[in-house]
């Protein structure tokens, strides 16, 4: 399939429509644009499909103001079209820049379809956890259903995806003696499927064909970091840093086909490890642009977890991270309702704009 991707023009020497609008955002020139993202230091997220309807291009990277992201979403028993339209415009009102979908309930397709039509900030997925609602179990999930999944969110017009294809076979035995284990939902679904199959990850050993899907809509993929460390305890360990690896492999292949791509980053990080962990994956990623959750710099704050990982958040985007996933009141208890968007957002707001100041931005 053809590329329609940003980094495709910005190579050719081509500024876009999309670059020209966030230059404007950024107050930078467009040529800047073009150059960092045809190196890929920037990312614009935006699906061909989103970019013809609602959208507002904006982009992530290291020449670019630090960003937020807020996660909304369904589940079995919480929220609805209405429920979560309503945290869509709370946090966009707020001030986020990007919004995860991670609906995990009944309707997705209509929910997120209806997020994204309404949406003029770029949204993101995880495919994994739709692909896990339908009708098989885990373990009959094949290859294909993933890829059928990842396409048919992309012509939903979703900007970009987490995909977690960095996690191997041979770093679980790794995880062993954690004292949180692996606490990605996404990261642990892939466990147990090459646990049950006793085969190498099927996101990793169908790489290619997934890039041929984002590079036709322009979905930025957002490499996951399936084996970020959920306490203190396993911050900065070893399979915390085999993966980051893997993910240092996966953008250079992504990019050798044109696809944008961002790496996520930590969870739980001493406020004293930060810095060493934004060097470490700028150096083995290529400068991919980083997006971090949180870090929460302490275990103890249920409740009140925005406010430790916003400590570790302006910490993070000080020594470098790019886009800043926001962490609510209900980290660790439970699902967000409107209120909690707002707050979560609001600390990362603030977050992000003392990271700005810190790094000599307007």
């Amino acid at each position: 399939m053809e590329s329609r991707t940003q980094m495709t023009y910005a190579r050719r020497g081509e500024i876009t429509d999309a670059m020209r609008f966030v230059a404007e955002r950024e107050e930078l020139v467009p040529e800047t644009i073009r150059e960092e993202v045809a190196v890929g230091r920037l990312v614009i997220p935006a699906n061909v499909r989103h970019l013809a309807g609602a959208l507002e291009p904006m982009c992530i990277g290291k020449v670019a103001r630090v960003k937020i992201n807020a996660n909304i979403g369904n589940s079995a028993v919480s929220s609805d079209i209405n429920g979560e339209i309503d945290k869509l415009a709370m946090a966009v009102k707020y001030g986020a820049d990007t919004v995860m979908d991670l609906s995990t309930g009944g309707n997705i397709d209509t929910i997120r379809q209806a997020i994204i039509d309404s949406s003029v900030v770029p949204i993101g997925t995880v495919p994994i956890y739709q692909a896990v609602q339908q009708e098989k179990e885990l373990e009959e999930l094949t290859a294909q259903d993933l890829l059928d999944m990842i396409e048919h969110q992309a012509k939903q017009g979703v900007d970009y995806m987490t995909i977690h294809a960095a996690i191997l076979l041979e770093h679980l035995p790794l995880v062993h003696g954690r004292t949180t284990g692996i606490v990605s939902r996404g990261g642990s679904l892939h466990a147990v499927w090459m646990m049950a199959h006793r085969q190498q990850n099927p996101l990793y050993t169908h790489f290619d064909e997934i890039l041929e899907i984002l590079r036709y809509y322009d979905v930025t993929i957002s490499i996951g970091d399936s084996l970020r460390p959920g306490s203190l305890a396993d911050a900065s360990d070893k399979a915390q840093f085999a993966e980051l690896d893997t993910m240092g492999e996966l953008t250079l292949r992504a990019w050798e086909r044109d696809v944008q791509v961002m790496i996520e980053g930590p969870g739980h990080v001493p406020m004293d490890q930060i810095e060493m962990n934004v060097k470490r994956a700028k150096r083995v990623c290529h400068e991919a642009p980083f997006y971090t959750l949180g870090p929460l710099v302490i275990d103890i704050s249920p409740g009140y977890d925005h406010i430790s990982s916003a400590i570790g958040a302006a910490l993070i985007g000080w020594h470098g991270s790019d886009m800043l996933c926001y962490v609510t009141p209900k980290e660790h208890l439970g699902l967000p309702n409107a209120n909690d968007v707002r707050e979560g957002v609001i600390a990362y707001k603030i977050a992000a704009h003392a990271a700005d100041v810190a790094r000599g931005r307007k």
